[in-house]
């Protein structure tokens, strides 16, 4: 058999040359940033399991090796999987994390193959990537429309408060992810006669967006745009910070109800915090914004094909279709209320 090369190294490669450029996405585009820094998390996971757990990681080129040395490979990978996978379900993770690991091993198995002219074979093709479907969880139209106008609630907190609280509104109002929000400058904004519009183009998914905004969103870019073109709205964006101070305006604002939170391991529903039920405000974070503000137009009546065209999602998108079915259940739910009233005589 081939002497077999150590994986770690390798990987290693693999982020140093998606960060210098030398490795692109398949658009020619470079790898963004936020990739590189999940390649990095995965080989920390990798390092800790082969030194947890005794498992020497490595990896053979398959040519030329014997019918018996390659059912060897085979089962070596087999058991990788495996190992790897119950490593990571036991240190507490959840399907969608376990399966981001193993979707990113699997494209560093395609870098050493296409790249680095090291065909290891197609084992990583057997290795599954679950996924699970995480509860939405978004702001009611009534919520919202209480962090828009409540001026007396608005008293009771900090200037910083008062602009995070802005942002948030903001945030569920027009969909941007939280990148993008805290991209826009002056030249995002433009006046057509006596409306404001939003427009940009999408960070994430380079589409671009054309966003008529409402008069609360127009007074929130007012009271925050600089006399510097360049400067960007709401200045720099700090995520922990940001979501950390959003749980304690919920508190603060009463979304205190309780909500059980339930997540996946190898496919099976799994109860998080059972003991204790957390609260509404304990879940808010910067994912609320753009979920909120889909969910909204869609509860709302918004056409399905409109929202999309703001969201920038594609038409099979199967995350909208998530959206869709949480509107719906919203929208049934109301009117139960109304033919509970109708038939109570």
């Amino acid at each position: 058999m081939k002497k077999p090369q150590p994986l770690t190294p390798l990987f290693k490669q693999f982020i140093r040359d998606s960060e210098s450029g030398k490795r692109l996405k398949k658009n020619g585009e470079r790898i963004t940033a936020g990739s590189i820094v999940n390649y990095k998390y995965v080989l920390q996971n990798l390092i800790q399991f082969s030194t947890d757990t005794n498992f020497e990681l490595r990896v053979c080129s398959i040519l030329r090796l014997t019918a018996r040395e390659l059912k060897s490979e085979k089962a070596y990978w087999k058991k990788f999987y495996k190992n790897f996978t119950e490593f990571m379900y036991k240190k507490g993770c959840f399907d969608n994390y376990v399966g981001a690991n193993i979707k990113i091993i699997r494209v560093f198995f395609n870098y050493l193959k296409d790249e680095k002219d090291l065909y290891v074979g197609d084992f990583h093709k057997q290795f599954y990537v679950r996924k699970e479907e995480i509860d939405i969880l978004v702001l009611s139209p009534e919520q919202l429309k209480f962090l828009i106008h409540d001026k007396e609630f608005e008293k009771k907190l900090t200037s910083t408060q008062i602009k995070l609280k802005d942002i948030f509104v903001f945030g569920c109002t027009t969909g941007l992810r939280f990148s993008d929000m805290f991209l826009l400058t002056n030249k995002n904004f433009e006046k057509s006669n006596d409306d404001w519009y939003l427009k940009l183009k999408s960070k994430k998914t380079k589409t671009y967006s054309f966003i008529k905004l409402p008069n609360y969103a127009i007074e929130v870019y007012k009271k925050y745009k600089s006399g510097n073109s360049k400067t960007t709205l709401f200045g720099e964006k700090n995520l922990s910070n940001f979501n950390r101070s959003l749980k304690r305006i919920g508190e603060m604002a009463g979304f205190t109800d309780p909500v059980e939170v339930s997540r996946e391991k190898q496919g099976k529903t799994k109860k998080v915090n059972s003991k204790a039920k957390e609260r509404f405000c304990d879940k808010m974070s910067s994912h609320m914004m753009r979920r909120t503000a889909i969910t909204t137009l869609l509860i709302l009546g918004m056409p399905e094909h409109l929202v999309r065209k703001i969201s920038g999602h594609s038409h099979g998108s199967n995350s909208f279709n998530r959206y869709v079915h949480y509107a719906q259940a919203y929208i049934d739910k109301e009117i139960e209320k109304v033919h509970s009233k109708l038939e109570n005589y």
